[in-house]
């Protein structure tokens, strides 16, 4: 009887201890432990493999350091980061400067904002068959994105260069070929290529010049500042931002996710990795 009785205290402690365990990992479930101990607030971003990836990993331990949980989601295109924000894949996206996000805006209807800027990619102009923009011949055939957004940037760029002259009182952000008013050496422009195919282009020597958004010319292996006949001074425009959907500009995750992004530590770690060819533009840049 005795022994009996034994085997169900026993039994019973068994049961109880191993109920206790359960409810100890269940507590745990569903959370990551940050500083102190604290759950992690999870961080979704889209973003250009380079420049813009490798900067928010450089982030990721000082926003994990603040209870964030940055995780970064990289693309190779310009459409699919806007979409995905649209449909909530995304909490933000950081690959499109500010002309590009008011295009999409316009012509799609996106509700987003601009959260703050980050750093600016000049446009390089490069020629496997010239070595200066001053080489170029008569009829020269000029390669550049269909990217619409971008066409003002180069053309501006290119009239500054004294290559082209465009109508007066335009707004240059928005000019087309349509606006140039004068053209010495007659060149050729053609718009027709995704903006991540321009350095294949460039590689097989097609056209005689070619327009490079510095993303895609870095993740080509090439160095703007060397490679690049020619290229935009840094106070172009074009700032690199954070965007996000009208409202979440006042998510306290996407402010501190602005300002580390905008801090000292980050913007040198931009000047040194990349030596010039991304500029960082500093806080209260790109509003």
């Amino acid at each position: 009887m005795k022994k009996w009785l034994v085997a169900i205290l026993t039994t019973a402690l068994i049961l109880l201890l191993a109920a206790c365990g359960t409810t100890e990992e269940e507590g745990t479930e569903g959370t990551t432990e940050g500083e102190g101990n604290e759950e992690m607030t999870e961080l979704v971003v889209g973003a250009s493999n380079v420049p813009h990836a490798e900067i928010l990993e450089e982030a990721k331990p000082i926003l994990a350091e603040a209870g964030i949980d940055l995780v970064i989601e990289p693309y190779q295109d310009y459409i699919l980061p806007n979409q995905d924000l649209e449909s909530g894949v995304l909490d933000a996206n950081y690959f499109q400067h500010i002309p590009y996000l008011e295009s999409e805006i316009a012509a799609k209807g996106y509700d987003f904002v601009n959260a703050g800027g980050i750093h600016i990619e000049p446009i390089g102009v490069y020629s496997n068959k010239y070595e200066s923009l001053e080489d170029l011949p008569e009829g020269a055939e000029i390669l550049m994105s269909n990217s619409v957004a971008d066409h003002g940037r180069i053309l501006a760029m290119l009239e500054k260069e004294g290559l082209i002259t465009l109508a007066e009182g335009i707004d240059k952000t928005k000019a087309t070929t349509e606006d140039i008013v004068d053209n010495p050496k007659n060149l050729q422009f053609d718009a027709d290529y995704e903006a991540a195919l321009l350095p294949q282009l460039y590689a097989q020597d097609e056209g005689d010049a070619v327009l490079i958004n510095s993303n895609y010319a870095i993740d080509a292996g090439l160095n703007p500042l060397e490679d690049a006949i020619a290229i935009e001074d840094s106070e172009s425009p074009y700032v690199n931002v954070i965007a996000v959907k009208s409202g979440d500009e006042d998510n306290e995750a996407i402010q501190k996710l602005v300002e580390v992004l905008q801090s000292e530590e980050i913007q040198n770690f931009i000047l040194e990795e990349y030596e010039g060819a991304v500029v960082p533009v500093g806080a209260g840049s790109g509003e």
